[in-house]
């Protein structure tokens, strides 16, 4: 399993997906351009000292990402989508987060092999994308099993 990023535009959100993940077991995908300089000094209020167990990988743009990608893309959208108690993640997904400020493009939205959206009461727009990322994470972990996160 992994976790993708699609140019992600604030720092923090992004250190605590790193963070996040890494508690998880689970590698990050960095898809640039990002919205600021990436640095351990950008991402160590929220990375912590998780970013040096962390495995992050950064791709150049969208289509060096997608190259490289093995298993299913599953977008989290507001756009449609499954809900949530409804998915059923698989271990080899590729769970991919939009920028905070755009989502993804259509391209990168069609591209996607499954959309997943986390259930909100009406009249709210949208969570923010760390907490989203969290959300996520857990209950793809807990169904591909807890125990089979790395040591």
């Amino acid at each position: 399993m992994r976790l993708a990023l699609h140019e992600p535009d604030i720092a923090g959100n992004v250190g605590t997906l790193i963070r996040t993940a890494t508690c998880f077991g689970v590698a990050v995908d960095l898809i640039e351009p990002m919205g600021f300089p990436y640095s351990d000094r950008a991402l160590a209020r929220s990375a912590m000292d998780y970013a040096a167990l962390a495995e992050v990988v950064r791709h150049a743009d969208w289509d060096a990402f997608h190259a490289t990608t093995r298993g299913r893309i599953v977008l989290a959208t507001t756009l449609g989508a499954i809900p949530l108690p409804e998915m059923v993640f698989r271990p080899d997904d590729v769970i991919l987060l939009g920028s905070e400020g755009a989502g993804v493009p259509e391209a990168v939205h069609n591209a996607a092999d499954i959309r997943v959206r986390v259930p909100m009461r009406a009249g709210v727009r949208s969570l923010n994308v760390a907490i989203t990322g969290g959300i996520l994470l857990a209950e793809a972990r807990r169904q591909t099993g807890w125990d089979q996160m790395p040591g």
